[in-house]
């Protein structure tokens, strides 16, 4: 029997290729086939949880107490370490019960976030390049992207001049993400009151992605949008425990700011999902309280592998400045090749994985984004690689 007739919906159907997963199938058959791959592809911490964190997740798992359903805020106790990091952290002040919830990973709640404001047609500022669940959220929803191209130029900052006037007065919600993935920019804190400025004039909701809070090196410190007076009555902001913490694989995230906005996100979720395991709250709060000496020593071991990768790319013609954030490098593609060419070229014949740009969004053509999740044995190993198979930038016989 032809189950032609069985299709997906149209939401489905136009969206892009998740990359990701196209790179996991090429990844599959390269090891099939015995080739030792250098996964620098996506930002998965290689090191372990922290082990307080591991023992509190044990200990709360053996409380029968535990098990059942979550409350679907999450609980008292996890909300409540969440807004005393922020008040440490950043000096911002949260009501626990009502500008706090709880996420499976913040991708979840990126995504489920456009659901809960998005009608079909409404206008979705999203920059370009950037994480897709900042423009596949809106997507799914039944929203129209408006892409904000960012410009090396302007060392990939949002220029809200690019935003024409006609469009910011139709725009519903505004994603943006500094530090930045894939770029690994960094905002000052006057492009946040500007953009807050922006935001309240056309009165748009704001969602910041405060992924990398902690990853953050040479004394920068990044800015919080809710430090910016007036933030919190037009936005919120997102986080996860997945990359300081190494707990990509734990799926704990949340949402802070505004109460209006999340309880909207939070009135979709209760229909969709029954929360987050009480166990993994009760990790997400173990790992939040962690000492300061944990972040630095997490810190120190993303600044040096970034400056090794940057000093080793450089004999091969790159010259990649010195992200003051993130696990990433954005690194160009060598002239004449596309993101995809290049990525697909380099995997053939090295072994190594690369995320190519473009599937950031358009604007992230013509570039690639390296993750730093190995150690460095294997960093020099990438670049012993790229020598013996004469990958490089620029070259005395030419451009490779």
């Amino acid at each position: 029997m032809s189950l032609d007739w069985i299709e997906p919906a149209e939401r489905i159907q136009t969206l892009p290729t998740y990359v990701f997963a196209r790179l996991d199938e090429l990844k599959a058959k390269a090891r099939a086939q015995g080739q030792d791959l250098i996964d620098l592809g996506m930002g998965n911490p290689d090191g372990p949880t922290p082990q307080p964190v591991v023992e509190a997740a044990i200990a709360a798992l053996q409380n029968a107490d535990n098990h059942g359903y979550p409350p679907f805020a999450g609980t008292t106790n996890f909300r409540r370490a969440i807004t005393d990091w922020y008040r440490r952290r950043y000096e911002v002040l949260l009501n626990p019960e009502t500008e706090a919830l709880p996420l499976l990973g913040s991708k979840e709640g990126l995504a489920h976030l456009a659901m809960a404001y998005v009608n079909p047609g409404d206008f979705v500022l999203v920059p370009s390049p950037a994480y897709p669940a900042h423009f596949r959220g809106p997507m799914l929803a039944g929203g129209k992207v408006h892409n904000i191209v960012l410009k090396p130029e302007n060392d990939w900052l949002i220029d809200l001049k690019d935003i024409p006037d006609t469009i910011a007065e139709q725009a519903k919600i505004l994603y943006f993400n500094y530090p930045s993935n894939p770029t690994g920019a960094t905002a000052p804190r006057e492009f946040f009151q500007d953009i807050v400025a922006f935001a309240r004039k056309y009165e748009i909701i704001l969602v910041h992605d405060l992924c990398y809070a902690e990853l953050a090196f040479d004394g920068y410190q990044p800015t919080s949008l809710l430090e910016i007076p007036g933030a919190k009555d037009i936005g919120v902001e997102f986080h996860t425990l997945s990359k300081t913490y190494n707990m990509a694989g734990w799926r704990v995230g949340f949402v802070v700011g505004n109460s209006q906005i999340i309880k909207g996100l939070g009135t979709l979720k209760t229909n969709l999902d029954y929360g987050l395991f009480s166990v993994l709250q009760v990790a997400g709060e173990a790992a939040l309280q962690l000492p300061d000496k944990y972040l630095h020593q997490v810190q120190e071991l993303y600044r040096t592998r970034r400056d090794f990768l940057i000093q080793g790319l450089a004999q091969l013609g790159w010259d990649v400045p010195k992200t003051r954030a993130t696990m990433y490098l954005w690194v160009k593609c060598p002239p004449g090749m596309s993101s995809t060419e290049f990525v697909l070229d380099v995997l053939q014949k090295t072994g190594v994985v690369f995320t190519p740009g473009n599937a950031f969004g358009d604007g992230g053509e013509g570039y690639v984004r390296i993750s730093l999740i190995k150690d460095r044995d294997r960093l020099q190993e990438v670049i012993q690689r790229f020598k013996q198979a004469g990958i490089c930038y620029k070259s005395e016989v030419g451009v490779y």
